[in-house]
């Protein structure tokens, strides 16, 4: 039984057979070489047999462990013959290792050739060795001894079938040690123990009379042998790696096909030259033909197997691995030659929030919602429609012939599809997609393609769902490519400052803070508004720059005010983070850094995050908890206009709830509506948060808040955000929050 012997029972065994290998020329002439080599050689066959069958070839291992036995058997019987001093032959030893090369050759095969169909590169590469070697063998030694009927028949069999077996173990032992790629140590093992055999058995063949003195080394590399099969048998890895080679023409293994296929016109150059009348013509010419029928096979095969790769290569690159729809470029050539005969609408779509599915639940989880979503979509077009993945989450469809008007509803259709919930894995996500739709008639494929995506990103930036392209949509498009072709050269030429908006201290509008409100006044253009400009740096990505240099100024401000002001100066300075800026990594230090750059304790900074930018999860919650727990105030702005904002609160680390304007307004038209306000500032202290109103205009909305129970608001009635606020000597210190709320 394998549990029976220690683990490392292949190291074991291969340091005993090399010992033995030592030792066996070193003995004298007798009982001892015979016992030690009975021993190496039983004990060897023993090991194969208890550890073949943990084996996936254990029919292999048997195979060759029984004709192993059959060699063994001739050992024996030839030791016997040797001491002795008989001379019969054929003897039962030569019967025994005529028979067990054959079935030691058939099992190597079994256990190293390449996993496929039985007509695999090796077999025929094996038959070619075989035949090519096989006719030089029957021309130069198996013929000359079959025909000297000097000699008795059994002798001649006999003596024939040594070098007959020899080919058989030559066309199967080639193969393996012209192998390719990666070896287990059990197949080095196994290469190495069927190398040597091979060798020897040609110096056995060929070599006529070996010299006696020279026999006790060729008897050592058999028992090297021996104990090499069976440390392979006995070590945990496989003969075969688990991914199958394959039908690999390698340098080693194409020269020595090349060598084997020339071997019969250079017997017949040497046979001509020396003037020797070829008596063995039809076994050549039988054994060419034979070499030409498996040349033929082996380049049909190999010519197969690279048009397969060709086909594999091509499909590769004109389809998505992911979803095995067509990519870009495939989509674009197909698309081309379909609307170039008849009328044809484009659509690209991607899927809202699918970042944040990746972010919160992996990858992988993402890469399933795509293959439904890709589903989904080939499942609801027709035939002669396709479908194609163009990327992350974009997805493109060309609907051929439409009807006129009958692309919105198409569109619509999409949308509506991907908009019901969709099976991950074991989460049921409800997606949204973005549309855009072109279609025109004699437009290129690139071109309509570039328009659906105009379009897309129109939806994307209105926050709707479905936008047909129109030219006014390039003229938006180009209009926001020079406003961030301008923010990038206003960043740098310092057209950007900072404004300061107070928030007060209800009960007596005392300023106990500030927000940092950025503003841009260009050159040409005059005042750019931020409602303008925020959203066309976060979509290029200078909101990270330019986020970084307003907290930095704000930062440098509220350290001069402290130094000049004194007790005087303001608790802490509020600074807006975008969702862009949360996702960037390492944004937690570089906040940290500006921190002790400026002097400044972590509470002296309010980070202010909107629920959109933190609702998906992922990155953008870890750097709001890492600036927490840094000690940095974090606020949740624009509270109750985003989605799921109880859960939040509970989710989010958060000091301060700024309620939207929208909720303050509504105090003025009516006090019946002002119910939103009246619940969030009991959520707020059930919860021990800091709520501060935003958008206050009037004394009636402060003294209704104040009424409430607020103490913090903000608004044009206290101050509109200016580059440099009006300070007085009385102005009272600021003190900073406790746990999660703190005071002013």
């Amino acid at each position: 039984m394998p549990n029976v012997l220690p683990a490392r029972w292949w190291a074991v065994w291969l340091a005993c057979g090399v010992v033995a290998t030592v030792a066996y020329p070193l003995l004298p002439f007798g009982w001892a070489p015979v016992v030690l080599s009975g021993l190496i050689s039983t004990g060897s066959a023993a090991t194969i047999v208890v550890f073949a069958r943990r084996s996936r070839t254990a029919a292999a291992w048997y195979l060759f462990a029984a004709g192993l036995i059959v060699w063994i058997v001739g050992d024996v019987a030839y030791a016997r013959q040797s001491m002795s001093g008989a001379t019969a032959y054929p003897a039962l030893s030569d019967y025994c290792y005529l028979a067990a090369v054959p079935v030691m050759a058939v099992a190597l095969f079994r256990l190293t050739r390449e996993r496929g169909s039985l007509w695999s590169g090796t077999l025929v590469d094996s038959a070619i060795i075989a035949v090519a070697v096989g006719i030089v063998y029957w021309a130069l030694v198996i013929e000359p001894i079959l025909s000297d009927e000097a000699t008795p028949l059994p002798a001649r069999l006999a003596t024939a079938g040594s070098p007959t077996v020899g080919v058989l173990l030559c066309a199967v032992i080639v193969p393996i040690l012209l192998r390719h790629g990666h070896r287990t140590a059990s197949l080095w093992m196994l290469t190495a123990g069927s190398g040597i055999t091979l060798a020897l058995n040609v110096v056995w063949t060929l070599v006529p009379g070996v010299p006696a003195q020279l026999m006790p080394f060729l008897y050592s590399g058999y028992l090297l042998a021996y104990a090499l099969w069976a440390a392979a048998a006995a070590h945990p890895s496989p003969v075969t790696t688990v991914a199958a080679e394959g039908d690999r023409l390698g340098r080693s293994r194409l020269v020595v096909l090349t060598g084997s296929m020339l071997l019969v016109p250079a017997l017949l150059i040497v046979q001509g030259e020396r003037g020797e009348v070829q008596s063995s013509w039809f076994a050549v010419a039988v054994g060419s033909m034979a070499l030409f029928v498996l040349v033929a096979t082996r380049l049909s095969g190999y010519i197969g197997r690279v048009d397969k790769q060709a086909r594999q290569l091509r499909d590769q690159a004109t389809h998505d691995d992911l979803t095995g729809l067509p990519n870009r470029r495939e989509f674009e050539r197909r698309a081309t030659a379909a609307v170039a005969v008849e009328p044809g609408q484009v659509m690209m779509l991607d899927l809202a929030g699918f970042k944040h599915i990746n972010d919160r639940l992996g990858r992988a989880t993402g890469d399933q919602a795509l293959v439904a979503v890709a589903g989904l979509l080939r499942d609801a077009v027709r035939d002669g429609d396709l479908v194609a993945r163009m990327g992350a989450d974009e997805f493109a469809v060309l609907v051929r012939d439409t009807r006129p008007g009958e692309a919105d509803a198409v569109a619509a259709r999409l949308a509506d599809l991907v908009r019901r919930p969709v099976h991950a894995g074991e989460h049921e996500l409800l997606l949204s997609a973005r549309v855009g739709v072109s279609s025109g008639t004699g437009v290129p494929a690139a071109e309509l393609v570039r328009r659906a995506d105009t379009a897309r990103y129109a939806a994307k930036a209105a926050g709707g769902h479905v936008v047909v392209y129109s030219a006014g949509l390039d003229e938006q498009a180009e209009a926001a490519e020079r406003l961030g072709a301008d923010l990038r050269h206003s960043l740098e030429d310092g057209d950007f400052h900072v404004v300061y908006q107070p928030i007060v201290r209800l009960s007596d509008t005392r300023t106990v803070a500030f927000e940092a409100l950025v503003r841009w006044n260009h050159p040409v253009r005059g005042f750019v508004s931020p409602v303008a400009f925020i959203p066309v740096a976060e979509d290029n990505g200078l909101i990270v720059e330019l986020g970084e240099w307003v907290m930095r100024t704000a930062c440098h401000q509220l350290a001069a005010w402290r130094r000049d002001l004194g007790p005087a100066a303001p608790g802490y300075i509020s600074v807006n983070v975008s969702a862009r800026q949360l996702s960037e990594p390492g944004f937690a230090p570089v906040v940290t850094g500006i921190l002790a750059e400026n002097g400044l304790e972590p509470r002296s900074l309010l980070v202010e995050v909107t629920e959109t930018a933190i609702f998906g999860g992922g990155v953008a919650i870890e750097a709001v908890e890492a600036l927490h727990e840094a000690g940095v105030l974090i606020a949740l702005d624009d509270f109750g206009t985003g989605h799921s904002s109880l859960g939040l609160l509970r989710t989010v680390p958060v000091d301060v709830l700024k309620v939207d304007k929208s909720f303050v307004d509504e105090i003025s038209e009516s006090p019946g509506r002002a119910v939103i306000v009246d619940a969030l500032i009991h959520v707020s202290n059930g919860l021990g948060l800091r709520a501060v109103a935003e958008g206050v205009e009037t004394a009636e909305q402060a003294a209704y808040l104040r009424s409430l129970g607020y103490q913090y608001g903000q608004g044009y009635y206290f101050g509109k955000p200016v580059p440099t606020p009006g300070f007085t000597d009385d102005q009272p210190s600021i003190v900073s929050g406790t746990s999660r709320g703190g005071g002013g």
